[in-house]
């Protein structure tokens, strides 16, 4: 186990068959820590496709003997695994604020997640695969069983880089297939940590490998690749429907989690305290790099003077910087590149003729002496349907808010997106309640809650352009790494 102290000192490895392996091409790049932004945190492989060649070679060497293990021996690795990634919780999450800026209580937060995902999975292996079913012959015994799709290729985004690839992969292992995980660049050390978890509690070689490098070249050689029977991905709809296509094309499956412009509504009976809490912390945690992510924020007109002055009270207390520091709730955007792609937004909404009711501002080494990719949460008003801040994903602190009369009003505007991943609704109508659990097209609905909750044992998943209509963790996710095999005996 390499500790958070050596971390800055080391470029880690590719992981394939059980052994720490450098890249074939012999060519490496560092991740830099955006809250200190000419910090490294850690070196990691610019793999090729020949790296990537290996590591499904062996998967796919691995996966038989694997399959054949009983459901409670794997579950045995992954309750090891989850006992040395608790143990590692303050490094892991350490090592997860410093690449991608989310505050330290809420990196370890999420490492602690991954805990509870392969503990959850480690039972699933207990678990019933199958039922019998009545034949129309009497001397006949029917029934299903499930077997694993083979050899699964993992690949996750840096906003969540221990609880996505948890959730991935550890359905995955639990149902007997075999992973080559691909993570993000921007958070390989964190990945790596993860992998040593694995490799610690001893899982066999050649079942659980890591390549890193660039996505666009590793991911179509995922898909492409004779070995890998099945994707999961998530991250970008534009790369998201790449890798589709190529799995369609090779008639293998896919699991896409994609966008989400997730909405909360505030009806004129809602708990306005509540309602302004959740909206902040949907929104504006993680610097709004998450897919379930607040943005737009539909509220009733009778109250909206009220919340809005409640909210920008709030919003105004919030202190951006250094995600390591006790004091910080908000920290910086991951890259420079996602910083600027925030500040543009913003610029739009301006131009579109929304008003800028707050912050927005990008903070740099003039301001509390700050060096990284900071900017303050902004929150708009005047924002309509049509405009850029209705429509697209931004993936930063910004709230959209938008008026409307009625809770049908609220609930078309709400429905108005390509995206229907998750929504929420703050009121103490039943009526309004059902009104949306029924009527909100989005695959995760919640209720005097915010919008970016989810529990591990329930499915998840999106609507429309927001996935491809799968859903991951609980027991839903044996759906996608298992097939049902129907067995007739005479």
């Amino acid at each position: 186990m390499t500790t958070i102290t050596e971390t800055k000192t080391k470029t880690y490895l590719n992981y394939i068959n059980g052994e720490w392996v450098a890249s074939e091409t012999g060519k490496t790049d560092v991740s830099k820590n955006p809250a200190r932004k000419d910090e490294v945190v850690g070196g990691y492989q610019l793999s090729s496709t020949k790296d990537f060649d290996k590591a499904a070679t062996a998967a796919r060497k691995a996966q038989k003997a694997w399959q054949k293990l009983s459901g409670n021996v794997r579950g045995d690795y992954l309750l090891k695994a989850a006992s040395i990634m608790e143990e590692r919780a303050d490094d892991i999450g350490a090592a997860m604020t410093l690449e991608m800026g989310k505050t330290f209580p809420e990196a370890k937060g999420e490492t602690l997640r991954g805990v509870a995902i392969l503990r959850y999975f480690a039972g699933e292996g207990m678990r019933s695969v199958g039922d019998v079913i009545p034949s129309t012959d009497s001397e006949a015994l029917m029934f299903t069983t499930r077997v694993p799709l083979g050899v699964v290729g993992v690949i996750t985004p840096w906003n969540f880089p221990a609880a996505i690839p948890m959730w991935k992969m550890a359905p995955a292992l639990i149902y007997g297939n075999a992973v080559v995980f691909k993570p993000a660049s921007e958070t390989a050390v964190t990945s790596a940590k993860i992998v040593e978890c694995l490799h610690d509690a001893g899982i066999p070689a050649g079942v659980v490998n890591m390549v890193t490098g660039s996505g666009s070249l590793i991911g179509p050689e995922m898909a492409n690749h004779k070995e890998i029977d099945g994707i999961t991905f998530t991250g970008s709809n534009t790369v998201g429907k790449q890798l589709a296509k190529i799995a369609v094309d090779r008639g293998i499956k896919y699991q896409l989690e994609m966008g989400g412009k997730n909405p909360v509504i505030v009806a004129n009976d809602a708990d306005l305290d509540l309602a302004v809490e959740a909206t902040i912390s949907g929104g504006l945690k993680s610097s709004g790099q998450k897919c379930t992510a607040t943005s737009r924020v539909i509220v009733q007109k009778d109250i909206y003077e009220k919340f809005k002055e409640k909210l920008l009270a709030e919003v105004a207390k919030i202190t951006v910087g250094d995600g390591m520091d006790a004091g910080t709730w908000m920290g910086p955007s991951v890259t420079e590149g996602q910083l600027n792609t925030v500040l543009s937004y913003i610029e739009k909404g301006k131009k579109e003729g929304a008003t800028l009711l707050y912050g927005g501002n990008e903070l740099d080494g003039k301001d509390g002496g700050l060096n990284g990719y900071y900017v303050e949460p902004a929150v708009f008003e005047g924002v309509t349907p049509d405009m850029v801040l209705a429509r697209e994903e931004i993936f930063g602190p910004v709230l959209a808010l938008m008026k409307v009369d009625t809770i049908e009003e609220a609930l078309d505007m709400a429905n108005d997106s390509e995206y229907g991943l998750s929504a929420s609704i703050f009121t103490t109508k039943i009526a309004h309640m059902l009104s949306f659990i029924n009527e909100m097209d989005a695959g995760l609905v919640r209720i005097n809650a915010e919008s970016a909750g989810v529990e591990l044992q329930a499915p998840f998943g999106g609507m429309k352009q927001s996935s491809s209509h799968s859903r991951e963790q609980g027991q839903a996710a044996k759906e996608f790494y298992t097939s049902i095999k129907t067995v007739f005996i005479k």
